[in-house]
């Protein structure tokens, strides 16, 4: 349903649009691509209400601003009325017959975004319009019904949710490198009889960073509901520029009173796996895209991942499966030493 009464959102159009045949809709939205001759012309709108756009036929016959609209560019937005007609026979399974056409805000013949692929690198370039890419578009979408199934699964476990602290003195766990959090002058900071930061003159009267872990708090009220979970911003200050570490990430942090390891370990099978799956449920466009332009294995791993079993292991068994493996490690496996990258992906896809 359109918060709007008036416009109908795309969504339900895709969703049921048997229901909507022959009838006068309206639909607002962006322009992803229009082409046009003298007497007739085609718009791909999206309102970002779904990863797909509508088709919009648009004749000069029907359009007092028909010229007008023919030269609008990727990235105006419009208001559209028209009926809607199944199109069963092409492409597209319907398309709006425009009736009337608001051009509600204009665009350049320079907008970057393109009907065309574009890179990571340029989108980063453009980052106030690269939510409107397909990409970063069926990412966001994706990441929205995850983490509302990541809720949703607690929810109906009876965990109790708990905002933890964002700004914290606590380094939980050592967990890695904090960044500082401070109102005093970085140029000039007041000093302590031994030429440190007088941190008792900051704001929180003591040294304060970006919280790391919500881990601390967790277990204090676990201590009280039994069972609670956190799911938060985490920041680390590490200076590793690889794809397993982030300056700034979301963390799922549950805590379980009166459970063991394997409890946990159930816990974590479940969750990953009823969040994959509504995933896949919900957003299986969004998943069609990336199957098709990222990772064409994607639908078979994640459908093979939610119905198989997880493999368990104990730390010596890991520890004797490397030493056994023959394979040469740059880190040396003995009993005790934190496994590395390299080993947990031997023993994951070997």
């Amino acid at each position: 349903m359109s918060i709007k009464k008036e416009l109908t959102r795309i969504a339900d159009l895709y969703a049921n649009a048997e229901a909507f045949a022959g009838q006068t809709i309206k639909v607002g939205g962006w322009i992803r691509s229009l082409r046009s001759s003298n007497v007739f012309g085609f718009i791909e709108l999206n309102d970002g209400t779904y990863f797909k756009s509508v088709q919009v036929v648009f004749e000069e016959q029907n359009l007092d601003n028909y010229k007008n609209v023919a030269k609008q560019n990727t990235g105006a937005s419009l208001m559209i009325t028209g009926t809607l007609m199944l199109t069963p026979d092409s492409m597209q399974p319907f398309e709006i017959k425009a009736a009337k056409i608001e051009i509600c805000g204009t665009s350049t013949p320079d907008y970057p975004l393109q009907p065309k692929k574009h890179s990571l690198e340029f989108l980063r370039s453009i980052a106030h319009l690269r939510p409107r890419s397909n990409t970063f578009n069926a990412v966001f979408r994706v990441r929205s019904c995850a983490a509302q199934a990541i809720h949703r699964f607690f929810s109906e476990k009876g965990f109790v949710y708990v905002n933890t602290p964002i700004i914290t003195a606590s380094d939980c766990e050592g967990a890695g490198e904090m960044f500082k959090v401070t109102t005093l002058d970085i140029g000039n900071p007041p000093r302590t009889e031994s030429g440190e930061t007088d941190f008792s003159k900051d704001f929180f009267a003591a040294a304060a960073n970006l919280t790391v872990s919500g881990q601390l708090e967790a277990e204090c009220f676990a201590m009280a509901f039994s069972n609670v979970y956190t799911f938060g911003p985490t920041f680390r200050a590490e200076n590793s520029n690889t794809t397993r570490h982030a300056a700034e990430f979301w963390m799922i942090e549950p805590e379980i009173a009166f459970a063991d390891l394997s409890d946990y370990m159930d816990l974590a099978e479940e969750m990953t796996k009823y969040v994959i799956g509504n995933v896949l449920e919900s957003c299986r466009v969004e998943i069609e895209f990336f199957n098709k332009f990222i990772d064409k294995s994607l639908f078979e791993r994640l459908n093979n991942l939610v119905s198989s079993d997880f493999g368990r292991i104990t730390y010596t068994e890991a520890i004797n499966i490397l030493k056994e493996s023959g394979q040469k490690f740059d880190f040396k496996v003995e009993w005790g030493c934190d496994l590395q990258t390299e080993h947990e992906r031997y023993l994951t896809e070997k």
